[in-house]
């Protein structure tokens, strides 16, 4: 045995790293980019989840809140605190801005739903504002700048983040947040002391001082009862639990879906470094075959080479780790922050060290380096030295070469000859621009599928606008009928308009059941008014329609039995499907008007709100809930464009990078590998243009054939992908389209990116000197 410290193999390595440089770069620039960009994005994802999760306590976040006609009295404030909660004031005005957008103004809060300051400071006097970081983003405002509302100027004086709207909905029954055209503020009490009293909104929140509740069930018994005691005094607009409040808890459950997304994008990269450990091993092997074998006839035993030719690769792959991790902690992770941050009103956050992103980006990577590197070592440098001094690396007998045809020209058959030759890297550069390409299909696809669901929605709308009403605590959720009869005859004078063009509807939220991996989310049921002018479909007692949306999320066909259910209760529904209806803006259920209320224990006279092509303005808007209208439907897949589109163009570009490495790195070795035959050519007389025909172009015609391979195939998973990220990441559906134009810019930049390469090989087969046909002669 070699004594280690005078073992002469060590010199080698400098040299190695010296005459393989490029090799080495490309794997370098691989892992640390595949490491720094999860890494920085799970660093990202698991610190913010952290500080949105201690924001609750930090900031005291509320239980709930409640809006009042009118502001609690004393007496009625002290009854309700009886019921183990403290109650604050958060009263609020609403005001249209002069830039096209609407602020929910607060006065600045000390005791409950804290503000975080994110820059600058918060107002102090008449005439200040601090607006939320992400509206102020969105519509290009910094501190110093101003904001016009009529007569009223503000000046901006910080930007915050308001604790209790990380995602910023203006209703809660909105689809989605439009953080564009929607904000909060807070102002200073001098400035809210000026508004008029008939603009303030006596907005309540709520905290548990005791005997917190724990499970939702719990939650939900505590607010329903809160809810009612609260009715019974006061005139109740409005009341939300913090368990049902989207702009409190959307936020949280959207993160967590992320984090799915990208530990697929790992182990995709995860794949594909396993390909390229393993060719560049069997690459090295095969060029110092004759070198292994004559270490070996000295007396290197096995174990000695295999950790000498294990030295490299393993150093590459923690240089690429400890660099990759530095760029994960900052440059990395500072962006995927900003787009964590444009996509939520995040507070403040602290980097938080993570255990599970640094093993799975690499301590996983290190030991798949290991494990490939020593399983094709210890089988290579076991053969006898005698086959490894006669590049004889073939397991059994040796195979018969496989004619090719005459009739082929002699340059087309020695195309055909060299790929032959090097199957096993043109099947890896396949499988690499196959995974490469998966990235880039959905990088491209993403943003276009968003414009068409954005074009299309609009088209099949049920009515101009459809108007859910908000009836009033007691209405619909009470066990007594003719008590919520009463009320809501009542009512039903509030809730009466002239508007000609509007036509009655019932409708009942309920949850699905989560199956299948998906999110619970909320399944409206319509009851359709005989003869509709608007729902133009036959209904009689059994007829039940799932819209389109919903039948292609979830894959129901007619004859199907869907399964919805209470909102946390144990009380299920079960209808048979009779067919489908094409309306793609929601998660819905169309049946009788009749059937619905019949269901609902309601009379056949109660409705729930109005479809119209024209905007009802006579009736008080306390007593509309939701409204679905173009804006609406468009709003969902307009801040995902602004939420996904700096994620999208960093995995564009991660994409072209990893295309770029794979095809330098394989053609690279494919040319290394046939070096003695490029230098016999060369004594033969051919021109480099020549050469580069035979040893470039198979190269190209591979990478042209695994691009129209690869886009049918790539084609089918990303649908598969695609249905189920959206499952899980959201509620309502985007009906999948691809569109036929990414095609041809993905295979215009993937022959682009091959003609680049092409050019530094054919440098690379100008320095091969004629000097090498005669090493190695066996």
């Amino acid at each position: 045995m070699v004594n280690d410290m005078r073992n002469p193999l060590k010199k080698r390595l400098l040299r190695e790293l010296k005459s393989d440089f490029g090799k080495y770069l490309v794997i370098f620039i691989l892992l640390t980019f595949s490491i720094g960009f999860v890494s920085g994005f799970l660093v990202a994802g698991n610190s913010m989840l952290i500080a949105y999760a201690e924001s609750f306590e930090k900031y005291n976040i509320e239980d709930g809140h409640f809006r009042l006609g009118d502001p609690l009295t004393d007496r009625q404030r002290e009854h309700l605190e009886k019921k183990g909660i403290d109650i604050y004031n958060i009263y609020y005005i609403e005001q249209d801005m002069s830039n096209s957008t609407s602020l929910r103004i607060y006065e600045e809060r000390n005791d409950v739903d804290k503000v975080c300051l994110m820059e600058g400071s918060l107002p102090s006097k008449e005439g200040e504002i601090a607006v939320d970081r992400m509206y102020a983003d969105n519509n290009d405002l910094v501190p110093g700048d101003e904001l016009y509302s009529g007569n009223t100027t503000y000046k901006i004086t910080g930007l915050v983040a308001l604790s209790d709207y990380s995602a910023l909905f203006y209703n809660n029954n909105d689809m989605m947040f439009d953080a564009s055209a929607f904000g909060v503020a807070v102002v200073s009490g001098t400035q809210f002391e000026k508004y008029p009293e008939s603009e303030i909104k006596y907005n309540y929140a709520y905290r548990y001082n005791n005997n917190k509740p724990g499970t939702e069930e719990e939650k939900k018994e505590r607010a329903d009862d809160l809810m009612e005691r609260i009715a019974a005094i006061c005139d109740l607009e409005d009341f939300v639990p913090e368990y049902l409040n989207q702009a409190i808890s959307f936020t949280g459950e959207d993160m967590g879906s992320d984090k799915a997304m990208m530990e697929v994008l790992l182990y995709i990269i995860i794949v594909i470094m396993a390909f390229v450990f393993g060719i560049t091993i069997s690459s090295t092997i095969h060029n110092e075959a004759p070198v292994i074998g004559t270490l070996r006839a000295l007396g290197y035993t096995k174990g000695e080479l295999i950790r000498h030719y294990m030295e490299m690769p393993l150093f590459v792959t923690v240089v690429s780790a400890i660099a990759g991790n530095i760029l994960g902690y900052t440059i990395f992770k500072d962006v995927c922050v900003s787009m964590y941050y444009g996509s939520y009103s995040l507070p403040t956050y602290v980097t938080i060290w993570n255990a599970e992103a640094f093993l799975k980006t690499t301590i996983i990577p290190l030991c798949i380096m290991m494990a490939i590197t020593f399983l094709i070592l210890k089988k290579r440098i076991g053969m006898p030295p005698l086959k490894l001094i006669r590049r004889d690396l073939s397991a059994g007998k040796l195979k018969s070469v496989r004619n090719l045809p005459v009739s082929v020209k002699f340059f087309d058959r020695f195309r055909m000859r060299v790929i032959l030759q090097n199957s096993s890297s043109y099947i890896t550069l396949f499988l690499g621009l196959f995974f490469a390409n998966v990235l880039l299909f959905f990088g491209m696809m993403l943003p276009p599928l968003l414009v068409h669901f954005q074009q299309t929605v609009t088209e099949n709308m049920l009515a101009g606008y459809t108007y859910l009403l908000q009836i009033p605590v007691g209405v619909m959720d009470t066990d007594d009928e003719l008590s919520a009869m009463f009320s809501y005859v009542f009512l039903q004078g509030r809730l009466e308009t002239s508007n000609p063009d509007a036509e009655k509807f019932s409708a009942y939220s309920l949850k699905t059941c989560g199956n299948d991996g998906t999110r619970v989310e909320e399944v409206t049921l319509y009851g359709i008014a005989e003869n509709s002018r608007y729902i133009e479909a036959d209904f009689d007692e059994k007829t039940v329609l799932v819209s389109s949306a919903y039948a292609d999320k979830y894959g129901i066909k007619r004859g199907d039995v869907i399964t919805i259910k209470e909102p946390y209760e144990e009380k299920y529904y079960g209808f048979k499907v009779t067919g489908s209806y094409d309306y793609d803006g929601g998660i819905c259920v169309f049946m009788s008007k009749s059937h619905l209320n019949e269901l609902l224990g309601m009379d056949e006279e109660f409705f729930a709100g109005y479809f119209s092509d024209t905007e009802i303005t006579d009736i008080d808007s306390r007593y509309i809930g939701t409204v679905v209208d173009e804006e609406a439907l468009t709003r969902v897949s307009r801040q995902l464009l602004i939420s996904m589109g700096e994620m999208m163009y960093l995995v564009d570009v991660f994409s072209v990078v990893m295309f770029v490495v794979l095809i330098y790195l394989l053609s690279k070795l494919i040319i290394e590998r046939n070096a003695q035959s490029i230098s016999m050519v060369k004594i033969l007389g051919y021109s480099l243009g020549e050469i580069a025909a035979l040893y470039i172009v198979p190269t190209g015609i591979v990478v042209l054939i695994s691009l129209i391979i690869c886009y049918p195939v790539i084609t089918v998973m990303m649908l598969w992908i695609f249905r189920v990220m959206l499952k899980a990441m959201m509620s309502g559906w985007l009906i999948i389209y691809l569109e036929p134009g990414v095609y041809l810019e993905m295979f215009i930049l993937g022959i682009m990116t091959f003609a680049v390469v092409a050019l530094f090989e054919y440098g690379k087969i100008g320095k091969i000197s004629m000097s090498d046909a005669l090493k190695n002669v066996e």
